[in-house]
């Protein structure tokens, strides 16, 4: 019966390390993405696509 529990118990969520590391993923593709989005090519796209939508 101990089999049976310690079989069911498991690891059900994240330990420390693993939610500093999804953490540190996390910001660091925000901030790939904001780089992305401030650059001037994309917002001049962005610009004209709401021109044409709006105009």
């Amino acid at each position: 019966m101990q089999k049976v529990l310690s079989a069911m118990k498991g690891d059900a969520g994240m330990s420390t390390a693993e939610y500093a590391v999804g953490t540190l993923a996390a910001v660091a593709f925000a901030g790939l993405l904001l780089k992305v989005v401030t650059s001037d090519a994309v917002q001049q796209a962005l610009t004209g696509l709401f021109e044409r939508a709006l105009g």
